[in-house]
């Protein structure tokens, strides 16, 4: 699989490069470089208190999501494969101390109800660099480019996203895809969400970068 960059044109698409807040940005890599990194596997937190009292929470809030609260957490390990696509209503931000890679597809790549695997790109993206992953971008865990090394990256959201699923009644469309507050997810058939009950809609191989790397 061909690995492009956040920093290509083909980027465009799915997200946003973001330019400025430096110090901001220090702040939460000096905070995430702490969080925990597990040896096999991802462990993922929605809201870490040691990012989310930071004074860089304010500024995330303020600048990225228009005042909006939101919640900082982190998605930390090691993976090279897509398992699940996610989508939110609002947009993502991710920054790592290390290169990681964002397996990305896009919503109106679903065709009746179902995403063939063959339509997901690999951007890679450089460390230290905050990008804005789009509402309308398919995403899920990041990849690693170093196994040895894994990843800690942030995962910037609206508040309450990611936390229990809404108790309701289906009725729209998309209810069937519904997996956790503000969180509709395609998983795979192999995948582990999958046999958890989340509805297995994504088609084609369950791509694995492993050897791309």
């Amino acid at each position: 699989m061909k690995i492009e960059s956040v920093l290509d044109p083909a980027f465009a698409a799915y997200g946003h490069v973001v330019e400025g807040l430096e110090e901001a940005r220090a702040e939460i890599l000096t905070a995430l470089a702490a969080t925990p990194l597990p040896a096999a596997g991802t462990d993922y937190c929605p809201e870490d208190p040691a990012l989310q009292e930071l004074p860089a929470a304010a500024e995330v809030s303020e600048h990225l999501f228009g005042g909006m609260p939101c919640q900082l957490g982190w998605c930390n390990g090691r993976n090279t494969r897509l398992n699940c696509l996610e989508y939110h209503r609002d947009s993502e931000y991710n920054l790592s101390n290390e290169d990681f890679i964002l397996l990305l597809a896009r919503r109106d790549q679903i065709e009746g109800g179902r995403l063939d695997t063959g339509k997901v790109r690999a951007f890679r993206v450089p460390a230290g660099t905050l990008v804005e992953v789009y509402a309308t971008t398919l995403h899920y865990a990041p990849c690693h480019t170093d196994p040895a090394r894994g990843f800690r990256v942030l995962v910037a959201l609206p508040a309450g996203t990611n936390t229990g699923k809404p108790d309701i009644t289906p009725k729209a469309d998309e209810d069937a895809w519904l997996w956790a507050c503000n969180k509709w997810l395609l998983a795979h058939p192999e995948s582990a969400e999958a046999a958890q009950g989340a509805a297995a809609v994504l088609t084609g191989p369950n791509l694995d970068i492993a050897a791309d790397l």
